[in-house]
């Protein structure tokens, strides 16, 4: 498929097709802006421990909406990239939490740190069956 201006929305979409990955579009980038920021402020130790101390008090500091808000607060990792999130800046809230990247991404899976660690080593998730939504799987 060509892309052009005209057609670049329609291009877009079709990420949203693939199972359980979300591509991380300009759309995303914009929706997750203040998500996103709030999560690098926690690479300041005086900014973690104000979040640590009063995380809801810490969040409603950042003009984000009440959705990405209480997916910080449960820790819902799927849900913080569905609003926005970049994988690599919810990382800061897994190291805050003291949470190994490792372990973050396989509660991501619905699998055990141990289990997604031997998937990664053995070459990751089979594409097979998982290519398209719309084609169901």
């Amino acid at each position: 498929m060509t892309v052009n201006t005209v057609d670049i929305h329609s291009y877009l979409a079709e990420f949203d097709d693939i199972p359980g990955t979300r591509v991380y579009t300009a759309k995303r980038a914009r929706q997750g802006y203040h998500l996103n920021q709030f999560a690098m402020s926690l690479m300041k130790a005086e900014n973690r421990a104000r979040f640590k101390a009063n995380e809801r008090a810490y969040l409603d500091e950042w003009p984000m909406t009440e959705a990405q808000r209480q997916a910080v607060l449960d820790r819902n990792y799927n849900a913080l990239l569905d609003e926005g999130g970049n994988i690599y800046f919810m990382a800061k809230i897994f190291f805050t939490d003291e949470i190994s990247y490792l372990r973050a991404v396989g509660t991501m899976t619905g699998m055990s740190e141990a289990d997604y660690q031997a998937m990664m080593l053995a070459g990751g998730r089979s594409p097979e069956g998982v290519r398209s939504i719309k084609g169901k799987y």
